[in-house]
């Protein structure tokens, strides 16, 4: 998708949400981090439940809140599976 494209998708408020292909993380279109990554990293999604259903992870920098229970919710599983492996 062309630059022109993608810009008036994002105007039209088709596209809300941004993120970075290699380390499948999202976040808001204005993130100081989203915007320093390269251009072929990144892709782009109508909005928040998109991304999540795609396998993406919240943004530490633009979305503490929902990072933090993100990252508490992934360390809760990787516990479980631990203990589970040990049964």
């Amino acid at each position: 998708m062309d630059k022109r494209k993608i810009r008036s998708l994002i105007r039209s408020g088709e596209i809300k949400m941004a993120g970075y292909k290699k380390n499948k993380i999202y976040g808001s279109l204005h993130c100081r981090s989203g915007k320093r990554m390269l251009a072929e990293n990144r892709v782009f999604f109508k909005n928040e439940e998109e991304a999540i259903s795609m396998g993406y992870r919240p943004c530490g920098h633009c979305m503490r809140e929902k990072y933090t229970l993100w990252r508490a919710e992934n360390d809760l599983l990787k516990q479980h599976k631990r203990i589970s492996h040990y049964r």
